[in-house]
């Protein structure tokens, strides 16, 4: 919907930057609140009222008459959708902990198949030529009855009033942020190939343009499938294994991608990649919403929102290091930080 809003207001490259801009800053935003939020008034409430802003959101996105206006809606839009992630990752481990079985992967798995069907379902909507704000509404309504119906599905365990007081008024641990800090490398990771992985293949491996963006889709793949198969491998292997195991496997796939001058080895490289980091940020969140005396809610926001700065920050900091050496090098330095987790993996036993 970004290049629409840009021919509707005719905004250049550089009003569109900034306009863009507050829909990072209104996520990074409204993160570290979701917290708070979700340990005082209950998942299921956060889930239910964010939930609802977000398909607002998402129609005065197509509404905005003015750059100013359309930054509002981004703000709105993208704050609701980080404390929604927040909440629902909350939610998803009391699920685990009724269950008592390893969930998470699962759940990012269909995570990753709504982003698939949402952006699919949008351009199929607007390929039948139907005004904006038309086919906004139809992907909106649809969530909003889903949200609004099954509300009451939704739990909330019961927890000590003490403990509960107690894990407000606390700092999240040094356990945490380390939690934290594993998942803005993961992050980083695949916000490198979501956003230099086609001038890679395109520049370095000789890809047309047309077919650069195969590399993310190969990514794409590889981590959904990972993940629709996450909670048997996780049951199976425990959680410090996977986490070591897939950074190993993920830092192997930068290698092979940057250090082999093959077009085939590096499309390789990015399966590897998503292979290797499919199940580690969902190990990560349920480790930090697992961790004794602590909200689950206020840990997940800060694991959630130091993943967000990676994501955010480390493309830039990829183009810089790109300028300084190359890009094939920038990449490959990636798999630096992966190693370490690898090493450190110990921090996400149950």
């Amino acid at each position: 919907m970004v290049p629409l809003a840009k021919a509707r207001l005719d905004l250049d490259e550089a009003h569109l930057g900034l306009v863009l801009l507050w829909m990072g800053l209104g996520c990074v935003a409204a993160t570290p609140l979701a917290g708070f939020l979700s340990h005082r008034y209950g998942n299921r409430n956060v889930m239910t009222i964010s939930g609802l802003l977000l398909c607002l959101g998402l129609v005065l996105v197509t509404l905005a008459p003015s750059a100013v206006l359309l930054g509002a809606a981004l703000v709105l839009f993208s704050g609701a959708g980080g404390v929604l992630d927040v909440a629902m990752n909350a939610h998803a481990v009391d699920v685990e902990k009724l269950q008592r079985r390893a969930l998470m992967s699962g759940f990012h798995g269909l995570f990753s198949a709504g982003g698939l069907a949402g952006s699919a379902g949008m351009s199929a909507l607007l390929a039948t030529g139907a005004p904006q704000v038309i086919c906004a509404l139809a992907m909106a309504l649809p969530m909003g009855v889903l949200i609004a119906t099954q509300r009451r599905n939704l739990i909330e365990l019961p927890r000590d009033a003490a403990t509960a007081r107690r894990s407000t008024l606390v700092l999240p641990s040094g356990t945490v942020f380390l939690l934290g800090l594993f998942c803005l490398v993961l992050f980083l990771a695949e916000g490198a190939i979501l956003d230099w992985g086609a001038v890679f293949l395109h520049s370095a491996r000789g890809f047309a343009i047309s077919s650069a963006g195969l590399g993310f889709a190969a990514f794409s793949v590889a981590m959904a499938t990972g993940r629709l198969l996450g909670d048997r491998i996780t049951s199976t292997l425990g959680p410090v294994r996977v986490v070591r195991l897939g950074s190993l496997v993920a830092a192997a796939g930068f290698g092979l991608a940057t250090s082999l001058p093959w077009p085939a080895t590096a499309l390789a490289g990015f399966v590897l990649v998503g292979v290797g980091a499919a199940n580690i940020v969902p190990v990560l969140f349920s480790a930090a919403g697992r961790i004794h005396g602590a909200s689950p809610g206020i840990s997940i926001a800060t694991v959630t929102t130091l993943g967000y700065a990676g994501m955010l920050t480390g493309p830039v900091a990829i183009g810089f290091l790109a300028h300084a050496t190359s890009l094939p090098l920038a990449l490959g330095a990636i798999a630096v930080p992966l190693i370490m987790v690898a090493a450190c993996a110990a921090v996400a036993r149950r």
